[in-house]
């Protein structure tokens, strides 16, 4: 599903933020990228959405290579992928079926498409009855339900989490990783970048450490171990 082979990114005018990094995520894992705030974990991220190019190296998606992948080729490329971001990210005067909805419009779906597509991953996020609420009336727990769902609707093989559960308390942080656990489940790939220890640690899956922009640990059923 994933692989960056000899990947180094560099920043100018001296940040080395990673160096010779070696992955291979097979589909249908899910996998957390742990380690301190600046040692390369998002810039990964970054490189597997297309967001950045490595400096030198080569990145491959789904047997894809997209390491000097095209502007024009970039929305393709994020139809295969589902984000979810710390921040929210939702419109504010949107409902939920709104900006879930929203995702699909802009790839020009048919309303015929968009009615039948919204209301299934509605229910996987489990917002039944909460679809004409707007974000200000949702918790922090439901809107980034929400943002799951919205990256579900074009059915992603694989979902990146950039530390979703960031602005939540525990108890919504638990549901959040309960509800990826559940995607996994369900045959999609996740990659979750996260500080969280207690997360990581509760899930005991795979377990990839980063530290100064190398892999220092990798293990398949790991912990937090910095």
């Amino acid at each position: 599903m994933i692989e960056l082979i000899n990947v180094s990114k560099f920043y100018k005018p001296n940040t080395m933020a990673l160096k010779d990094v070696n992955l291979q995520i097979a589909p249908g894992e899910f996998v957390s990228i742990v380690g301190q705030s600046g040692t390369g974990k998002t810039t990964i991220m970054r490189l597997i959405i297309a967001e950045e190019k490595p400096t030198s190296g080569r990145v491959t998606i789904g047997g894809w290579d997209i390491t000097d992948i095209r502007e024009r080729e970039i929305p393709y490329l994020r139809r295969q992928i589902g984000v979810v971001f710390q921040d929210f990210k939702l419109l504010p005067k949107k409902t939920v079926f709104e900006n879930i909805a929203f995702a699909l419009q802009t790839c020009g779906s048919p309303w015929s498409k968009i009615i039948h597509i919204v209301p299934q991953v509605i229910k996987i996020v489990g917002l039944e009855g909460k679809e004409e609420r707007y974000p200000y009336q949702l918790s922090g727990g439901e809107q980034q339900r929400v943002v799951i769902a919205r990256s579900l609707v074009h059915k992603p093989k694989l979902l990146v989490a950039d530390e979703p559960t960031g602005n939540l308390d525990s108890i919504n942080t638990l549901e959040i990783i309960d509800l990826l656990k559940k995607i996994n489940e369900l045959g999609t790939t996740i990659v979750l970048v996260t500080h969280d220890r207690e997360v990581v640690n509760g899930l005991k899956k795979r377990v990839i450490t980063i530290d100064q922009g190398q892999i220092i640990s990798d293990q398949s059923k790991g912990r937090y171990v910095l």
